[in-house]
């Protein structure tokens, strides 16, 4: 099963690696370079949280904590260098940052299974609304919060995460239908997570939480999707899933 879930990876990986490469042609040289920079090291995250999850859980823990730590200095440092302002919607954040954190660092602590398919499933939701939001993206989704993510993005990727589901169901145990509206849940919770990540460094007026990871940014710029996800699971948990 890991190997097939591997081959997944990598079919979906050339796939959008054909697509940037189109794409990149109408581009500037600096964009198409941007490109190529963010597609190299998103290849190499999954790569290695993939591996992480499937041979060696304990390595992915420990990144979960690497990953909730350097976020919240990221989400401080903002706060910090803006001269401390809006100290009461920091405290929220802080909050609301902490409630997602800590449920992401249950998350990585369950089954190798579901957190599997929740990574895939965030994985794929991410890498093709980037891919359908650049091709067809004509309506902004949320202009003012995350001006550069269109419903056209949202539905692609949705639609891709959901055929995927259906190819990994085994993971969790279900028959289509729940697994379908797993990976609903889990696209829905890693976008109202990108979403609420975005909303808060457009307050204190930066693009990017950080310059820690070439072509992405800070880490909350590329793991919010992943925190609110693995936070979405650790809640179902609580009901029983």
């Amino acid at each position: 099963m890991i190997l097939t879930l591997y081959i997944i990876i990598l079919v979906y990986f050339l796939a959008g690696g054909i697509t940037f490469y189109f794409i990149s042609k109408r581009k500037t040289k600096e964009e198409a370079h941007h490109n190529r920079v963010k597609f190299i090291s998103y290849f190499i995250i999954i790569n290695a949280l993939f591996f992480s999850i499937a041979f060696q859980p304990v390595i992915f823990k420990i990144s979960g904590w690497i990953i909730v730590v350097t976020g919240f200095y990221e989400f401080v440092h903002l706060f910090v260098r803006s001269g401390y302002k809006q100290k009461r919607f920091f405290l929220v954040s802080v909050f609301i940052y902490a409630l997602f954190a800590s449920g992401f660092l249950v998350f990585t602590g369950i089954e190798k299974e579901k957190i599997l398919f929740t990574f895939i499933i965030l994985s794929v939701f991410d890498s093709f609304s980037q891919i359908a939001g650049q091709l067809l993206g004509k309506h902004k989704l949320a202009p003012v919060t995350s001006p550069h993510k269109t419903w056209e993005g949202a539905a692609g990727g949705l639609t891709v995460s959901l055929i995927t589901a259906v190819l990994i169901k085994e993971l969790t145990g279900m028959g289509a239908g729940p697994a379908l509206l797993l990976a609903t849940g889990i696209v829905l919770w890693a976008l109202l997570g990108d979403l609420t990540a975005s909303f808060y460094k457009r307050r204190y007026n930066v693009k990017d939480y950080s310059r820690l990871i070439p072509g992405h940014g800070g880490v909350l710029d590329r793991f919010d999707s992943l925190i609110a996800g693995g936070a979405w699971i650790t809640l179902l948990g609580f009901f029983g899933f």
